[in-house]
């Protein structure tokens, strides 16, 4: 089943600010959270539909790259922004718990046991190139690259100790990651809360590290990572594969695996914008007498006809032969350049016939209708 537009979910326009945002989530998240709809399988993937859609509109980059894409940008074959089903409900209040307010910490506090929360790791984000042939931005292209990055400690599984029975609870902070501060002032008391010092906001305590990633539950791997590029794609834009950046240290969540798309030049097109540009070169008697030539596409060779008398610079359009639209409006063009080719070299021969038409009408520049704005049309074609 396709899914429905994240500002559908919301139900906010796309001109939402991030508190018109915010404040939609929490309304959807109180309405359908698990504590008060148990049992209820429909309420619980409204749930996570509703975090996975805050999670891409409340974050800048992943907001503009969906509005660009749709949920192509995404999460079409590997790429995504959102949950979809791979996070637990412990991941959604992890990341986006602070905004329920005291309204989780009352009436579902079985979900965070009345208290703040503690604080939860990030793994950092990764960034890779990936050139792309023109035929790879018509078509989109499956691709499978090689990274170096953390990756959870397949000893100890990311707690970082030994053993099971290694880990404890801090007892300093009773498990909450934080510590709370009362003091006197002139003005009254004061309450502060500060990660705790003693486990550093994990909340449990390691009493003898994991051998293999010394307590950090994280060490170094090659992992080859699949990606699904789709079609209409442009040099520069970004897409990012959510978890496939750095582990985090101690458990937490995976950071993104940023994707930043460049292009390898063509042996003959070049590229501008969704449009393909084509420099053709024919002799004075195809010029003269017209021809029927072969041009390169990205869906391979056609055939084009050069009418009698056609003049150098002349732009010749095959519509619908450039590149695709990312958001599906059709296709570009493919313009193509006609140069007549003036060789420099002549036999005797070709000379004492070129030097016989010199002085005729037929041979003497006289520009007609077509020639008039010819500087502009170049300009607006290739500037």
């Amino acid at each position: 089943m396709s899914k429905r537009d994240y500002y559908e979910v919301l139900g906010v326009s796309k001109g939402a600010s991030k508190d018109e945002i915010k404040k939609a989530y929490r309304k959807q998240a109180l309405k359908y959270h698990p504590d008060k709809n148990p049992g209820n399988k429909e309420a619980e993937e409204k749930f996570k539909e509703a975090a996975e859609a805050y999670e891409v509109l409340s974050n800048d980059e992943k907001r503009s790259r969906y509005d660009q894409f749709g949920h192509a940008g995404m999460n079409g074959g590997g790429f995504g922004g959102g949950f979809g089903g791979g996070m637990t409900m412990e991941d959604i209040f992890s990341s986006f718990g602070d905004i329920f307010g005291d309204a989780f910490g009352g009436a579902f506090g079985s979900r965070r046991g009345g208290s703040r929360s503690r604080s939860v790791n990030k793994g950092s984000n990764l960034r890779l190139k990936v050139k792309l042939t023109l035929e790879e931005f018509a078509h989109g292209a499956e691709k499978r690259v090689k990274v170096n990055k953390y990756v959870t400690c397949s000893t100890c599984h990311g707690s970082g100790a030994a053993s099971e029975s290694d880990v404890t609870t801090c007892s300093s902070c009773k498990g909450t990651g934080h510590t709370t501060r009362v003091m006197n002032t002139i003005l009254g008391q004061m309450q502060t809360t500060s990660p705790c010092n003693t486990c550093g906001g994990d909340g449990k305590v390691i009493t003898k590290k994991c051998p293999k990633c010394y307590g950090e539950g994280i060490t170094q791997a090659e992992e080859v990572i699949p990606l699904s590029i789709p079609a209409g794609l442009s040099p520069g834009m970004q897409l990012s594969v959510t978890g496939k950046g750095n582990a985090a240290r101690r458990g937490g969540i995976n950071g993104d695996l940023i994707v930043v798309i460049d292009e390898e030049p063509h042996d003959e097109l070049i590229r501008e914008g969704n449009d393909l540009i084509y420099n053709l070169f024919i002799s004075i008697p195809d010029a003269i007498l017209g021809a029927n030539v072969e041009v390169p596409t990205i869906e391979g060779k056609v055939r084009i006809k050069i009418d009698p008398g056609t003049q150098g610079g002349k732009i010749l359009r095959l519509r619908g032969k450039g590149l695709p639209d990312v958001n599906g409006y059709g296709k570009g063009d493919l313009l193509v350049n006609v140069n007549v080719w003036i060789p420099k070299n002549l036999s005797r021969e070709e000379q004492k016939a070129f030097e016989q038409y010199k002085n005729s009408a037929t041979f003497t520049p006289k520009p007609d209708a077509d020639d008039k704005g010819f500087f502009d049309r170049v300009k607006n074609y290739f500037s």
